[in-house]
């Protein structure tokens, strides 16, 4: 998802109503500010999170906002759903619908979810090129063997849609509990995996997207922002993406 920005004489024209012809005039008369200071060029870029005023009155002000939610099984990842609550349903906040999941679990999965208006960070958690590791705790019907993890650190091919996984991490935690950590995200991934070894999965349970773990103080269903701890890993990366 792109982060959104615009000319700074068409933002004003749509949010101002000002005319595009007039758009320089009022430039130069010192009436626009963007982000505090005075604004002139027609071409400067306004994004979504720049603050913008005329005549001291704010055109936009929009925060980015970050949110860390533990979904619970039987809730989809979506932010309208006419069969499902939503995760966005789970929220109380006004600016509940202009937030976007970052990074999805199927209905019948758990844990960490990560909710957001910033464009920049979603793109930033879903590129392939970026590998971030994810780290699930996976409950299974039948006793895992030590054959598991060659297999998961190998790689499978999926016929389907002709493409081979790339390496997994499979750590056993019990005779039918696992840890499995992956850089991809392939549709059903770790289930299709195990079913390489007829071996289904019961529970999935997401623990962690790259250095973000999921809070164990959040009940099923709560969520809280994250912390400038927990972000300041990712904000190194988003001015490096392309196309920013």
């Amino acid at each position: 998802m792109r982060s959104k920005s615009a000319r700074l004489d068409r933002f004003l024209s749509e949010a101002a109503g000002i005319r595009r012809r007039d758009v320089r005039r009022v430039l130069a008369q010192g009436r626009v500010a963007l982000n505090g200071f005075p604004a002139f060029d027609i071409q400067q870029r306004v994004g979504e999170f720049c603050q913008v005023s005329l005549d001291g009155e704010l055109l936009q002000n929009k925060q980015p906002r970050y949110l860390m939610l533990h979904k619970p099984k039987g809730v989809v990842s979506a932010t309208i759903d006419h069969q499902h609550t939503t995760v966005v349903d789970l929220l109380d906040e006004k600016d509940r619908h202009d937030m976007h999941i970052a990074g999805r679990l199927d209905l019948h999965s758990s844990g960490l979810l990560l909710l957001t208006n910033d464009g920049r960070f979603s793109r930033y958690l879903t590129l392939p090129e970026q590998k971030i590791a994810k780290v699930y705790k996976v409950e299974v019907e039948h006793p895992i063997t030590d054959a598991y993890a060659p297999a998961f650190a190998e790689g499978m091919y999926f016929g389907y849609e002709d493409i081979t996984t790339l390496p997994a991490k499979l750590v056993i935690l019990s005779e039918t509990v696992a840890e499995v950590t992956l850089v991809e995200g392939r549709y059903h991934q770790i289930k299709r995996m195990f079913g390489r070894f007829r071996n289904p999965v019961l529970a999935l349970h997401r623990l962690s997207i790259g250095n973000i773990l999921l809070d164990e103080s959040l009940m099923p269903g709560d969520y809280r922002p994250l912390t400038q701890a927990e972000l300041s890993g990712f904000y190194q990366h988003l001015n490096a993406l392309p196309g920013q």
